[in-house]
């Protein structure tokens, strides 16, 4: 995923300026795809500079007033390129996993709290996604869009279930840890 193609998609559902593109990243694309606010306008410039998007005529210019952005047939172009490429998955990678690692054999002070901390920040976002599908994927929502939209919500909320269930299980097996964890470094997965 790219910043660009994030842009080109939210620009597409709905032209926008700047500043509602950030209001929208921050409310829906965001929970998949972060960007900053200045990353968002220093796109937006080098999308326009590539002729892919341009601003629309504004019905009474005035000095500092907010540009609003379309797609160009390019842009809309480059994005079905983009969609309809290969792309292998990403490695995946999380400190979490190389922090446990680590705890095997300098011990697990500070951990245990740490992955309640996580844990607790999965919740509240798996509680939020299920607001967001009760709210907005109701009955009557079956268009294409709507159908892949609640797709991506279904991915959310399927992946923060299985961080909530592993982290679950995970705090059960601290319990029955020894007091002090790894001082002797052998074991299996020591490679």
């Amino acid at each position: 995923m790219s910043l660009p193609h994030a842009i080109l998609t939210a620009l597409l559902e709905k032209p926008s300026s700047g500043l509602e593109l950030t209001r929208r990243f921050d409310r829906s694309i965001g929970y998949f795809w972060s960007a900053t606010h200045q990353q968002i306008y220093r796109e937006l410039g080098k999308l326009e500079g590539e002729g892919l998007i341009r601003a629309l005529p504004s019905e009474r210019p005035a000095r500092g007033q907010k540009k609003s952005y379309e797609v160009l047939p390019a842009g809309r172009d480059e994005l079905a390129r983009w969609t309809s490429a290969p792309q292998d998955p990403k490695p995946w990678r999380d400190a979490l996993f190389v922090r446990l690692r680590a705890a095997a054999v300098v011990g697990t002070t500070g951990l245990e709290d740490d992955m309640r901390r996580h844990l607790g920040l999965y919740q509240r976002q798996l509680a939020e996604y299920e607001e967001i599908e009760k709210r907005d994927f109701g009955p009557g929502r079956d268009t294409a869009q709507d159908r892949l939209q609640h797709l991506i919500l279904r991915a959310g909320i399927d992946l923060l279930t299985f961080w909530t269930q592993w982290l679950t299980n995970a705090l059960e097996e601290f319990e029955t840890l020894p007091e002090t964890t790894g001082d002797s470094g052998e074991g299996a997965g020591n490679e």
